[in-house]
């Protein structure tokens, strides 16, 4: 039909591995290091985290890995996820560009979060692990790794920022429904938060910060791992089912995008439709623009240096090379939670690196009127994570208009924004501001990067 909207898969259509872009990469991205030799880090090092088969997984070079069927018998729960055409949006625009998106919002935790939740509590209960930490921001990570630990047994502690557990109170709801126990960071649960508190009695919490207290209570016990929603290999390539899933999809359509976007805060679920696109690419197939987009109040790819740094503000984590803003830098809070992390996933920021990818930051206000714009035309409110995908989605296809270009628009829709509709209420009564990060405190973040002879 000339005028269809949804491209959904059959449950047997669902990819049967993920793709690893690793294989595909020009040169390889550096490697993580020891944080306390600052050598590079060997799978022993890893294991007090996490189970040997997402280690394995961290360092393999292989270009797809398979996804065991119990995996793949959860994500059949909401997989394969539709591909739309945003056609009222289209002429809301009165654009000759053509936009799709992916919808992730269609999982039971309401983001493209569970696509990693549930291989990693799958794999952690196979290495016979019962207990799990994590952290998370707007708690879309935290709500789907209870989720996951619901399925498979498994006791999850989410230590959720503190901005974020204030703002979302459903959130936290919704991962107590699961099971699932949330604390706000910084807490008096661990050294990590207690010091923080000491120096800071109303902080308003970082991923980094919440990384720590969620990795002290793995690396203190023994029967405790760690799991995390973005930033490292294992997880970026349990998101690349978003983007294989695209690419089938798109062959129904008879399309293909020339633009593919992502939000951007960690890099997961920009890697997730992103690396599949440009894998193809580097195998020889079409070049397309790969657009990240991130808040300008947290500018990791756009300001950040390209610099080893810790993934935590206490310093447990191992040392990775990513575009980062310090791991002590604290950012606004701003309501998207989710993209508050101070450093970009080592091989989002690899590929920035090479310039295989471009960057785009923006502020807060333009990105809500974004989503309140997509609500009025396609119907689903995103959450504001997703609505920087939306805003640059709609200033691509503006362009196309202004420059008479046909050209065709894939960005991400990540998750549904019904949890933040306090977020949505601060906008409509002109509440909400666009926050800047404070100047010294980036050049102060930034001069305390450790140093590292390999760089």
């Amino acid at each position: 039909m000339s005028d269809r909207i949804r491209y959904v898969l059959d449950e047997e259509m669902m990819p049967k591995s993920w793709y690893n872009i690793a294989a595909d990469l020009p040169t390889p991205p550096a490697p993580a290091l020891h944080p306390g030799t600052k050598q590079p880090a060997g799978p022993a090092d890893f294991e007090p985290l996490f189970p040997m088969e997402l280690i394995l997984q961290e360092v393999a070079t292989e270009r797809y890995i398979d996804i065991p069927e119990p995996v793949r018998d959860v994500l059949r729960m909401w997989r394969p996820s539709p591909l739309i055409r945003a056609r009222r949006l289209e002429k809301m625009l009165d654009t000759p560009a053509k936009i799709y998106f992916k919808y992730e919002g269609v999982s039971p935790a309401g983001s493209h979060k569970p696509n990693t939740a549930v291989p990693q509590a799958w794999y952690n209960k196979e290495a016979g692990i019962k207990k799990l930490s994590t952290e998370t921001g707007a708690g879309q990570w935290g709500s789907s790794l209870a989720f996951a630990g619901s399925l498979f047994g498994i006791d999850v502690t989410v230590f959720q920022v503190r901005v974020s557990f204030d703002q979302k109170p459903y959130r936290r709801a919704l991962m107590e429904t699961y099971g699932a126990r949330c604390i706000a960071s910084p807490s008096n649960e661990t050294d990590s938060g207690r010091a923080v508190l000491a120096a800071h009695p109303d902080s308003p919490g970082s991923l980094g910060i919440a990384i720590s207290e969620a990795v002290e209570i793995a690396a203190k016990n023994p029967d405790v791992k760690y799991a995390l929603g973005s930033v490292l290999n294992h997880v970026l390539l349990h998101q690349t089912i978003i983007g294989e899933e695209a690419m089938m999809q798109f062959e129904m359509a008879g399309d293909d995008p020339d633009i593919v976007i992502g939000c951007a805060g960690g890099g997961s679920n920009f890697a997730g439709i992103a690396f599949p696109f440009l894998g193809a690419q580097l195998r020889g197939g079409r070049k397309r623009r790969i657009i990240a987009v991130e808040p300008a109040a947290c500018p990791t790819l756009t300001r950040g240096k390209f610099a080893y740094d810790f993934g935590d503000t206490s310093h447990l984590t191992p040392l990775v090379k990513m575009h980062t803003l310090g791991s002590t830098f604290i950012p606004p809070g701003f309501h998207a939670g989710g993209l508050r992390y101070h450093g970009m996933s080592p091989l989002v920021s690899h590929v920035y690196d090479l310039g295989l990818i471009e960057a785009r930051a923006y502020k807060q206000i333009t990105c809500f009127e974004a989503g309140v714009q997509f609500a009025r035309a396609e119907g689903i409110v995103p959450a504001p994570e997703s609505t920087h995908a939306v805003r640059c989605a709609i200033d691509e296809a503006l362009r196309c208009k202004a420059e008479g270009k046909a050209e065709t628009i894939l960005f991400n829709l990540s998750g549904h924004g019904h949890f933040d509709m306090g977020a949505y209420i601060g906008y409509f009564e002109g509440k909400l501001i666009d926050q800047d990060y404070d100047e010294g405190e980036l050049a102060a973040a930034l001069a305390d990067l450790p140093s590292v002879a390999a760089e």
